[in-house]
């Protein structure tokens, strides 16, 4: 017999499994960032806390004693290389890998930005129905398949080596840093725009036909109906594409830019020493987990809504 106050389960007057704060039974719901990390209760975080350092001072311990561990800690993890490299120092050849980075921010803010509009603009010309826009729905799709199919360090070639050889006035004359930015924009830009066209399918057409319903020309439609409702769905997929872009930023240093990765691969051609990568490593991870931490904040927001609106 339940003495508590609340009935049991199963019993007439109690909530079923599945409503609203209670999740389905055998389900993966979960209700809570505790719950969803550490299992949820004293037990489960008991569990977990265990689990884990009995993982990590495995790791820790097949590291150490591993015949090259010390070899591996001098080559990869020297404290005072890693900090020689990222302070720097030109007069002995070498670039700081800590002021370096700031490059690999610029280019990817600067990156973004291009390939949101890009990638945008190249969705709505895929999406159009028009007769006289054929021509130019063959185009687009001929540019999201050469550029989803080429990888992105040939395309920094082909724009960094080749774009120069052209002798074109001003545009064969820019930076290195400039052309490496640009093949981001042209690669991931074939990406975004299909990411892009999934949140556009992904609104309902009754909403179009609604908009229209009340006097909206279409443009007014995709403006104000359409394009926010898409937005919404595709921020999750978006920030993960941004958060590679971070990352692939540092293949822009095969032209000769010097951001992070070139800088730490310079250190270590002049100190024969690899610590100087773990550093690059290091700043990249500040860079991108935030980020990712942030796009699981935004799918697990959009998944409780979800429920939270199919809940009677």
């Amino acid at each position: 017999m339940a003495l508590s106050g609340n009935p049991p389960p199963g019993s007439a007057g109690s909530p079923p499994a599945g409503s609203a704060g209670n999740p389905p039974l055998g389900s993966f719901a979960r209700s809570g960032r505790g719950a969803r990390l550490l299992g949820g209760g004293r037990s489960g975080t008991v569990i977990s806390t265990a689990s884990t350092l009995v993982v990590l001072g495995a790791l820790v311990a097949i590291f150490l004693l591993a015949p090259g561990a010390h070899a591996v800690e001098h080559t990869f993890f020297s404290p005072q290389h890693m900090w020689q490299s990222f302070i720097g120092n030109p007069q002995q050849g070498y670039y700081s890998v800590g002021a370096a980075i700031w490059l690999n921010i610029r280019m990817f803010i600067v990156a973004e930005v291009l390939i949101l509009i890009l990638a945008l603009l190249i969705a709505l010309v895929r999406q159009s129905t028009h007769p006289a826009l054929f021509p130019i729905r063959i185009l687009g799709t001929g540019y999201v398949d050469f550029f989803r199919g080429v990888p992105l360090i040939l395309v920094i070639f082909a724009i960094g080596l080749g774009v120069p050889a052209l002798g074109l006035p001003v545009v064969s004359f820019q930076s290195n840093t400039v052309y490496g930015v640009t093949a981001l924009v042209l690669s991931y830009s074939a990406y975004v725009s299909e990411v892009y066209r999934a949140g556009l399918n992904s609104v309902h057409q009754s909403q179009v036909a609604a908009a229209r319903s009340l006097g909206l020309p279409h443009r007014h439609a995709l403006r104000y109906v359409i394009l926010p409702q898409a937005l919404r769905n595709i921020i999750p997929p978006l920030l993960n594409d941004f958060i590679s872009l971070q990352k692939d930023t540092a293949l822009v240093g095969i032209l000769g830019t010097i951001e992070a990765n070139k800088a730490a691969d310079i250190y270590s051609e002049q100190v024969f020493n690899f610590s100087s990568f773990t550093v690059a490593a290091i700043l990249f991870l500040i860079l991108t987990i935030p980020l990712a931490r942030f796009t699981d904040h935004l799918i697990e927001r959009d998944r409780r809504r979800r429920l939270a609106g199919a809940t009677p």
